[in-house]
């Protein structure tokens, strides 16, 4: 039982990273590394490594993607100038 549970974690893992690599837009990449980060989790903890599987739940489902949604609001906010931003 324990090795399908392995295997179901690792399709799991494997559809999330290959969903992280097909996205192009930014936002849904952080996203979807949120999924990501939730799957490793799982699979750690399915692994017997609760401990790397709880700081992998912190660090790459929430603080990782949380960052990178930040930047992006920062990257995309229009600037108060002109349409080009100069002026």
């Amino acid at each position: 039982m324990a090795d399908v549970a392995v295997v179901l974690a690792l399709l799991f893992v494997a559809a999330a990273a290959t969903a992280a690599v097909v996205n192009r837009d930014p936002a849904r990449q952080a996203l979807v590394l949120a999924v990501l980060g939730t799957a490793l989790a799982v699979l750690f903890t399915v692994l017997q490594a609760p401990d790397v599987g709880l700081s992998q739940l912190a660090v790459g489902s929430v603080l990782t993607p949380l960052l990178i949604m930040l930047s992006v609001r920062k990257v995309r906010r229009p600037s108060a100038g002109g349409k080009d931003g100069e002026e």
